[in-house]
């Protein structure tokens, strides 16, 4: 894991967060990318030019941010960029190889019953970035248990593991799969083959009507320090994240969430 990617927003957390990343990236030598992004909607007739405006502005605020971390010598890159967020965004990982992003629940919410805010909930939604959803006044610690979540171990497509076997074989954490068997359970969907065998300490089965529940029914039991969950149509926020916002009555952690891209 070399290149690490943090958009930030207006949010009060975001110094909090950005320390975490500085924390995250320094154990993993890994180079980090602080970005903005900023979209102009102009009226019709409109011809003022704030573009210049908004950038220095944006970048005037990253720069002061980045001024109060301890960086610990990570190598931070400052950029802002104008465009669509997600378009923009995904040409951002490609153009820099990013290897992980990481988000802070809500960049720009102030609504105190939002878990996952509108601009974190799309990004986690309508891009196959992997990431990392770091809570709000999360302190940076050694990863030592994830629980890995999946109703389907069926992977075709090997990289998408790779966050999860870095962050792994960095922190020698203990992998904990649990398997759910949900309503949309296939034959093969438990047959753990050896591109994830080796990657995982233990395995556990349930029965549940969603990925979901599965974590809600068995989290406190493993006590993880990270949940490792997946992107899928029918995956572990199905629904939830209809309107790309989710609400903490309906989910919430106090502890990292890795969302790695869709298996198949």
């Amino acid at each position: 894991m070399k290149n690490i990617l943090v958009p930030v927003g207006s949010s009060k957390n975001a110094l909090s967060h950005l320390q975490y990343a500085v924390d995250f990236a320094n154990a993993f030598n890994a180079k980090l990318f602080v970005v903005q992004v900023y979209n102009i909607y102009t009226k019709a007739g409109t011809m003022i030019k704030v573009d210049k405006i908004i950038e220095r502005e944006s970048l005037s605020y990253l720069n002061d941010l980045v001024s109060k971390l301890n960086t610990k010598n990570v190598d931070i890159t400052v950029k802002v960029l104008k465009g669509n967020l997600i378009d923009t965004l995904e040409l951002a990982c490609k153009a820099a190889s990013i290897d992980l992003i990481l988000i802070e629940p809500r960049t720009n919410s102030v609504k105190e019953e939002v878990f996952l805010g509108k601009t974190s909930g799309r990004i986690i939604k309508q891009t196959q970035i992997p990431a990392l959803i770091v809570p709000e006044g999360c302190k940076y610690k050694p990863v030592n248990n994830i629980l890995f979540a999946v109703k389907s171990v069926v992977i075709k497509k090997d990289k998408a593991l790779i966050p999860l076997i870095s962050i792994k074989s960095h922190f020698k954490s203990i992998v904990n799969l649990l398997l759910v068997k949900t309503p949309y359970y296939n034959d093969g969907d438990f047959e753990v083959r050896k591109n994830l065998k080796s990657a995982i300490d233990s395995v556990t089965k349930t029965e549940n009507a969603t990925t979901f529940q599965g974590v809600l029914q068995h989290l406190q039991s493993f006590n993880p320090d990270m949940l490792c969950v997946v992107r899928r149509k029918r995956g572990f926020f199905t629904k939830k994240w209809e309107n790309n916002v989710i609400l903490k009555k309906d989910f919430s952690s106090n502890i990292p969430v890795l969302v790695l891209r869709v298996l198949k």
